[in-house]
């Protein structure tokens, strides 16, 4: 639960940026659920091989939020607040792929954050590239996808009061899953695009005061989501019909927990730890030990995708100052 002596700098730029990164303003504290030691687990996973890809322009709002990893091994990169999707080739290049444009009211609406947003970013099997922007008032809230010619395409309206976050291709289902931070509801779309209706609006999705749900992956059987404010992993099972069931926590002590990633070993996850600069590995039983902080230049990390034996961890550097990055570390057995 966030600390109230830090509620005030929620009305700072400073704390704004972070609001974009969807983490919640606490001290930076050891959570809970971490304070215990791992017990031994062999065959964990572990990292090496840890270096940075790419760095950004930091200073002209390039502030790296969520990651589509692509064939090749680049990757498409949502940016926050330049309002732009970028793709980062193999050699570490960075190219603009677009850039949104301001609502008439300049985004002033937008919920919570006050300033238009991009977050998650997602590529389709087929090779489409499809992202969320968040702007208020204006008609521009919603999932878009990238044209062959480049241009953006609103595929998804979402109402001006959403926070849309995390986005999912539920390709079992046919549809796109969206997280809400500031709602506390996961959507869904179908994928041609059209509708968008709530999925679930469980209360283990709710805010307290700023971010609920964040993070966003449909794995084993369920759709899993983290909760920023209240620091947790949930599991919501889906029904036969493509419903949700109850949700039910599955890892805590993780306030400021922004994106996650399963590792391929089971319901192993890794977790991007935004207010604290971490990555930090939450085993099966809920238990976890942090893989990277800020001596190994973690700095407001935000999202983390696993591919194969790689994950790819980005950095906003949004409180904390620092290099935003998108970072490359391979998987290991230990």
């Amino acid at each position: 639960m966030p600390q109230r002596s830090v509620q005030p700098l929620r009305r700072t730029t400073a704390l704004v940026l972070t609001a974009l990164l969807a983490t919640t303003p606490t001290a930076l504290a050891t959570p809970t659920a971490l304070a215990t030691p791992a017990r031994p687990d062999h065959g964990r996973t572990c990292l090496g091989d840890v270096r940075v890809l790419a760095h950004f322009d930091r200073a002209a709002g390039q502030a790296a939020e969520s990651i589509a990893p692509e064939p090749g091994g680049g990757a498409v990169v949502g940016m926050i607040p330049a309002r732009q999707v970028v793709r980062v080739e193999r050699t570490g290049a960075v190219r603009v792929l677009a850039t949104m444009p301001l609502p008439p009211d300049g985004g002033g609406t937008t919920p919570v954050v006050g300033t238009p947003v991009v977050t998650g970013v997602v590529r389709s099997g087929g090779g489409a590239v499809h992202f969320l922007y968040s702007s208020g008032r204006g008609g521009l809230t919603g999932v878009w996808r990238l044209r062959r010619s480049g241009a953006p395409e609103l595929v998804v309206p979402l109402h001006a009061d959403t926070m849309p976050n995390a986005l999912v291709v539920d390709d079992e289902r046919d549809r796109f899953l969206v997280t809400d931070s500031t709602g506390g509801r996961v959507w869904q779309a179908p994928l041609r695009g059209g509708a968008a209706s709530v999925w679930s609006a469980d209360p283990a999705l709710a805010p307290v005061d700023f971010f609920g749900a964040n993070g966003l992956k449909v794995h084993d059987g369920a759709v899993w989501a983290s909760n920023s404010d209240r620091g947790t992993i949930v599991r919501i099972p889906v029904a036969e019909d493509g419903g949700p069931g109850r949700a039910e926590v599955r890892a805590s002590g993780l306030e400021g927990v922004d994106d996650f990633d399963f590792t391929g070993r089971g319901t192993e996850i890794l977790a991007a730890v935004n207010q604290s600069s971490r990555l930090v590995r939450v085993s099966a039983d809920g238990t976890g030990e942090t893989l990277l902080d800020a001596g190994d230049g973690m700095r407001g990390t935000t999202a983390v995708v696993v591919r194969g034996n790689r994950a790819y961890v980005t950095n906003g550097a949004n409180l904390v100052g620092g290099d935003s990055n998108l970072l490359l570390a391979e998987l290991r057995r230990c």
